[in-house]
């Protein structure tokens, strides 16, 4: 039996993947779209992930690389 993820999960683990390897290639949506996903699970975000993620929300095209990063390897570390 194959434990598989949901395909919103996987979806969202490949984008993660994407990101941390081209993150100034993403599109406003799916910058947002991290964000998110770190916001929601933000009791296991740092403070610093949480304000990332609120900076992202509030301005996707204006995030640092360095910061999707940080985004992508959060939603990476909850496979």
């Amino acid at each position: 039996m194959t434990d598989k993820l949901p395909h919103e999960t996987s979806s969202l683990h490949a984008l993660a993947e994407r990101a941390t390897k081209e993150p100034k290639l993403l599109t406003k949506a799916e910058v947002t779209e991290l964000a998110d996903f770190v916001l929601k699970g933000g009791e296991h975000a740092s403070e610093q992930e949480r304000e990332i993620a609120k900076k992202a929300r509030h301005n996707p095209e204006g995030v640092e690389k360095a910061d999707i990063v940080t985004l992508a390897r959060k939603v990476l570390d909850r496979k």
